[in-house]
């Protein structure tokens, strides 16, 4: 019998329209990516594939028995190398492999990753990885279905070695090995194309996007919370925190905690009650700071005619030109941090060592090579850069910077214009200058 997880007493048809279309992807030999905004449940669609038999009975049949899913959460190696990754997917495919019992072949990938780790180097650990997937996807007929969660967290440690390296393990087990890329962003959207080109055969155009509302899922969770605190929700209160948080889980589930809180008698405007709640900011800040400088001017202005929606209509954001969530349009409105967005310079804050432009804290978004670089570009006061200079500010603390790439330079680039720009593809801070460098404008 299979170890209890939470995810394992949901209803059979939660997130049935994202699962079945993924498992679709998944039967056909192909890998793909579960887009959804933070808090819309990317975690939870992975846990039931991961966890919930009958989710997965009610979509494979019996044949599910013939499917193993590895669920690893790239957030708990942010920052760490290739060599981590891998022993990091080797040990998650041993656990899951013991807690769906399998015995044998526990016994058989434990031997083999203990022969394979000792010596502590890469690419012998993926040889050892090579030769688990050989033993169960060729020798055992199973599908070996990765389940990447939170894998934009792992993004600023990527090196194109950890894509071709998936290449190789799917051109062994040709169309039993899978991987679900869950992001908040399509991974097209934040790596360079060259950068995974190696992999990406596999997952071009192969895209689920999550809705916001999942009837069931939703439904239990707050059943579950009602058992939890025996107490009842008013089916009045219960409607419109619904509408008002739009069915987003996470948001409806700390909207309801508050509301309960205070036995369902909140005082004055539910809206402002709410809004007034951390859990419930927190929860929007999340879903706002996922969106990129351009998404978030469009939604400050409420205003998308002529304008490329076509993600915050895919995440269902926007629907038929409202913005779906009542509470965030109210967020936006009223908080004067977002108001300052598009006003002021980017500067380095140096008695706080932070990069602003006005109230709005960028380096709360950079990773630490992306602050290096966004620290050394306001430095040059608006003097052409060329790329050594920049990438002895960057790497600068490496024993030799001569294994750093201009293609690594460049990514880094790509992504801290997307973090900065209201419009990555017309830039009005990074400029590259053809031929000389690159000039930065505050």
């Amino acid at each position: 019998m299979e170890p209890t997880h939470f995810e394992s007493m949901y209803p059979e048809n939660t997130r049935a329209p994202e699962i079945d279309k993924l498992l679709q992807f998944v039967k056909e030999g192909n890998s793909c990516q579960l887009i959804g905004i933070p808090g819309a449940g990317r975690s939870n669609v992975l846990g039931l594939l991961a966890y919930n038999k009958n989710v997965r009975l009610k979509h494979l049949g019996e044949n599910q028995k013939w499917f193993h899913f590895v669920l690893l959460n790239f957030s708990e190696i942010r920052n760490k190398p290739l060599l981590e990754a891998t022993k990091f997917i080797f040990l998650g495919l041993l656990d899951s492999l013991r807690e769906r019992q399998m015995n044998k072949e526990y016994e058989t990938v434990n031997k083999i990753f203990k022969e394979s780790v000792v010596i502590n180097d890469a690419l012998v650990l993926f040889q050892g990885l090579k030769k688990t997937v050989d033993f169960l996807a060729i020798e055992n007929e199973l599908t070996i279905v990765f389940l990447f969660d939170r894998f934009e967290e792992y993004v600023s440690s990527l090196t194109p070695d950890f894509f071709a390296n998936l290449r190789i393990l799917r051109n062994r087990a040709k169309y039993r090995f899978s991987v679900v890329f869950a992001v908040s962003r399509p991974v097209e959207d934040v790596l360079e194309p060259a950068f995974f080109a190696d992999f990406y055969e596999f997952m071009a155009g192969k895209t689920v996007y999550m809705s916001i509302y999942d009837k069931p899922g939703l439904d239990f969770r707050i059943s579950y919370l009602e058992k939890i605190t025996g107490k009842k929700i008013k089916s009045g209160v219960l409607e419109k925190v619904i509408f008002l948080s739009g069915g987003h889980g996470n948001l409806t589930r700390h909207c309801l905690e508050a509301v309960l809180a205070e036995n369902q008698k909140v005082k004055g405007d539910l809206n402002e009650f709410l809004l007034k709640q951390k859990p419930v900011r927190s929860a929007l800040f999340g879903i706002w700071n996922a969106l990129n400088p351009y998404e978030q001017n469009k939604l400050s202005l409420l205003n998308f005619e002529g304008s490329d929606i076509s993600y915050l209509e895919n995440i269902g954001l926007i629907k038929n030109g409202k913005l779906t969530i009542p509470l965030l349009k109210d967020y936006i409105k009223e908080s004067a941090r977002i108001r300052s967005e598009n006003t002021g310079q980017i500067v380095f804050d140096q008695n706080t060592n932070q990069i602003k432009k006005g109230e709005v804290v960028f380096s709360d978004k950079l990773t630490s090579s992306e602050f290096k670089l966004l620290k050394f570009l306001i430095a040059t006061g608006g003097k052409v850069v060329d790329r050594e200079e920049i990438i002895n500010a960057v790497w600068g603390e490496m024993q030799s910077t001569a294994g750093v790439t201009d293609q690594a330079l460049d990514q880094l680039i790509f992504r801290l214009r997307k973090k900065i720009e209201n419009d990555p593809n017309v830039p009005k801070h990074i400029h590259a200058i053809k031929g000389r460098g690159f000039r930065f404008e505050p």
